[in-house]
């Protein structure tokens, strides 16, 4: 059997006949409809062979691509083109259909192109043929060598890692058609670093050192070249790739010093870094796990060695406080070493390292130590005793100066107390346990020098006194008691049961006694031997008129040493009681109120407050009336601002007071009337026009001593016997002008226009701004202005 291979392009139509394909699967068969499949193909008119070119073709353009061919037999037509990249990279022979590239191809570019073929009529230009669609493959040739995808690669291994272990996976690609043999494939190798790593064929690189060490090079950089497998020759991609060793515990701490010298003084605090122990350790402070310890010596509970892996140190520090006095020099040896190192990687053969550690105590001036931390004595209540208890401070130096003591007076009831030089402590007051059950002092040392002055040095203690109990307190009543009985209770009515508490320590065997002070009442106390006792109804039925309540002394005993026995009022109120005998009618006991002394001086006071108070009010208001029977109204204590609401108009102020004050005085008049405390001004004024004198007058030695001098006298004296001014010191103005003068008074309050020369009458031509000067200096005959 024979088979007719058909290539068909994109869109194109059969190139074989159908009866001719049968022919050739069938032969012998007739060529009858009958024989023929029942699903017949629709014969097309597109014939051409699949068309492809090769990229980066040699040669001269255009390159030939293939034939473009329909089975329309006409003479008047042409082949077209039509896509992206008709007419630029390919063009077609209107009469032959040759299809050519015009431009050499890249495939690693575009590796298709997508056509659409034409046959249209060259005169009308309409298709003749439905357009088919064809692609166009562009060959790949190897002409692409492998590139890295990173220029530079950064990669870390551990330190002394085994042989073969993975560092890092580089690539690097290939553009070519991967789908070709061996276009794309890539293969590698070591330019630099190839003693130390090595490179597999798929790109990973390993380890081909188990010796690399940190501590001697950190840091490696290897280049990898990436090249065709069967491809362009010398044409190769490389990168970089820098690779980082990490740090592994592999090495022992080593001390830089074979002796170490401190020297510190005794007084250094415990926990305090005393100096410093340096080691070499050149691993990273992450992986430095130095242990410091004291290996030969006497002193591991003196001093504690603490490592600083950042600094690559030990940190000497005391335990226990240092003495010169009784040790003053300390030597022993450590050791350096490190537990957690992996022996696998031992880079060292010295698995430990010691040194010798010497401290040298230098002697300080110390304070007064006390003997003990904390003193406790024991004092009896209400007794004084000399000697309570001793306290004792020495000087730790080898001067062994005096102490002198004190009890501070901030102390808790250190008032009650003093010391002695020798440090015995005594009471100078007696206390008593329920008021003062422990006292606390705060003993002072202070250290002298040889003149007895204090040298600055001291210290202090803490001491407990405990007041101890004596029987002092008689037992009382439990708690207050209000006992009711009805008035008609039967003998033997159980009243009350009563307990009785003591002020002092009770002991778990106390034992209370319960008795009443007189037989000569209703009532009965049974003492039930368990500190507790009841109070009964002796005979029966109470008289409410004659008693409503009853006052009970109840002796309480205690069994101490001495036995004290006290005695507590029990007020047992009898009430009337319905026929189930509840209460329905009781008076009730009047309380007791306890006043204290403070009180009653506080309510003395505020009685007193009043009392001077109510004088005073009273005495106020008789002064005020013995003024009114005088007629005189006593005056405020204070001044007043008066305010006018009124415009100035210049001289025409004048009106607002009497210038014949003046004038008065000038001529030798009375004295006008004092006003009133009310000078508040009038709204219509007199305004008293002065006379006109003769200069002559006035001259010198008209009025004896001087007419200033004389009005200042008798101003005086009208202030000196006035009775109704106040009682303050005042400045008082007079506006009065002197008239000795030769050149004569310039002032318009004595001048009479009668004698000048002249003329003011035009004063009243112009306006009523200047009436008060026509009027004042004007022809008119009258003496006095009213407004």
């Amino acid at each position: 059997m024979q088979v007719l291979v058909v290539l068909l392009a994109a869109g194109g139509t059969c190139l074989g006949l159908l009866a001719a394909a049968a022919a050739a699967v069938n032969p012998g068969r007739p060529n009858t409809p009958s024989s023929l499949p029942i699903h017949r193909r629709q014969k097309r008119d597109w014939i051409w062979n699949q068309m492809h070119i090769d990229e980066e073709k040699n040669g001269s353009l255009p390159h030939y691509v293939g034939k473009i061919k329909s089975s329309v037999n006409r003479k008047n037509t042409k082949y077209q083109l039509k896509g992206e990249s008709a007419g630029k990279v390919f063009q077609v022979d209107e009469s032959t259909g040759d299809v050519y590239a015009f431009e050499r191809l890249d495939r690693e570019k575009l590796s298709e192109y997508h056509l659409v073929a034409l046959v249209v009529d060259k005169d009308t230009e309409k298709n003749l043929e439905s357009p088919s669609s064809f692609t166009i493959k562009v060959h790949d040739i190897n002409d692409n060598w492998p590139v890295f995808t990173h220029r530079v690669f950064n990669a870390s291994v551990p330190e002394m890692s085994g042989i073969g272990t993975s560092v890092i996976q580089v690539t690097a690609v290939d553009a070519d058609d991967p789908t070709v043999a061996d276009h794309a494939s890539v293969m590698y190798q070591l330019l630099k670093g190839e003693e130390h790593f090595s490179i597999r064929g798929s790109g990973l690189i390993v380890t081909a050192n188990k010796n690399l060490d940190r501590e001697k090079q950190a840091k490696y950089e290897i280049v990898v070249e990436a090249r065709d497998a069967q491809g362009l020759r010398g044409e190769s991609g490389t990168a970089t790739v820098l690779i980082s060793l990490q740090d592994v515990n592999d090495n022992f701490p080593i001390f830089t010093q074979s002796r170490y010298i401190f020297s510190v003084p005794e007084d250094i605090r415990v926990g305090s870094p005393l100096g410093s122990l340096f080691v070499e350790d050149p691993d990273e402070p992450q992986n430095r796990k130095t242990k410091y310890s004291i290996v030969q010596g006497e002193y591991r509970d003196t001093f504690t060695i603490e490592p600083d892996p950042t600094r690559n140190e030990g940190i000497i520090k005391p335990m226990k406080p240092l003495d010169y006095e009784h040790i003053r020099q300390y030597s022993f040896t450590i050791e350096a070493t490190d537990p957690t190192i992996d022996l696998r990687y031992l880079s060292s053969t010295s698995t430990k390292n010691i040194a010798r550690v010497i401290i040298n105590v230098t002697d300080v001036d110390e304070p007064p130590s006390f003997q003990q931390p904390f003193y406790h004595f024991q004092l009896r209540e209400n007794q004084k005793k000399p000697l309570i208890g001793s306290v004792l401070a020495v000087d730790p130096d080898a001067a062994k100066r005096s102490i002198r003591y004190s009890i501070r007076r901030t102390s808790d009831k250190g008032q009650f107390f003093g010391i002695t030089k020798q440090g015995n402590i005594y009471n100078e007051k007696e206390l008593d346990r329920e008021v003062y059950p422990w006292c606390n002092l705060t003993v002072e040392a202070k250290e002298l020098d040889s003149s007895g002055t204090s040298t600055g040095k001291e210290s202090i203690v803490q001491v407990h006194i405990e007041v101890m109990d004596e029987n002092d307190n008689a037992p009382e009543f439990a708690k207050p008691y209000e006992p009711k009985v009805c008035e008609n209770a039967a003998q033997g009515k159980l009243v009350v049961q009563i307990s009785a508490i003591d002020k002092d320590i009770t002991p778990r065997d106390v034992k209370f006694k319960f008795s009443l002070s007189t037989e000569d009442s209703n009532f009965t106390l049974t003492d039930n031997h368990d500190n507790t006792a009841n109070i009964t109804v002796k005979y029966g039925y109470f008289d409410r008129e004659r008693a409503k309540v009853h006052h009970l002394p109840v002796l309480i005993s205690d069994n101490g040493r001495p036995s004290l026995t006290g005695t507590s009022m029990l007020d047992v109120t009898v009430c009337k009681c319905n026929e189930r005998g509840e209460f329905t009618l009781c008076e009730e006991v009047a309380a007791q109120v306890g006043v204290s002394i403070q009180a009653l001086v506080a309510i003395f006071l505020c009685i007193l407050t009043i009392t001077v108070i109510t004088l005073l009010i009273i005495l106020r208001r008789r002064l005020r009336k013995q003024a009114r029977a005088h007629g005189k109204s006593v005056p405020e204590i204070h001044e007043q601002l008066v305010t006018y609401d009124e415009e100035g108009g210049g001289e025409m102020d004048t009106t607002s007071y009497d210038v014949s004050v003046l004038n008065s005085v000038r001529h030798g008049g009375t004295k006008p009337p004092r006003p009133a405390l009310d000078t508040r001004p009038s709204l219509y004024a007199q305004v008293q026009k002065p006379p006109r004198h003769a200069p002559g007058a006035h001259g010198p030695g008209a009025h004896g001593p001087g007419e200033m001098a004389a009005m200042i006298e008798v101003k005086k004296d009208e202030a000196d016997h006035d009775g109704g001014g106040p009682p303050y010191d005042t400045l008082h103005i007079y506006g009065y002008e002197g008239a000795e003068s030769i050149a004569e008074s310039l002032s318009s309050l004595g001048t009479d226009s009668s004698d000048s020369d002249i003329d003011y009458d035009f004063l009243n031509d112009w306006g009523p701004r200047f009436k008060m000067l026509a009027e004042l200096y004007g022809s008119d005959p009258r003496e006095e202005l009213v407004y």
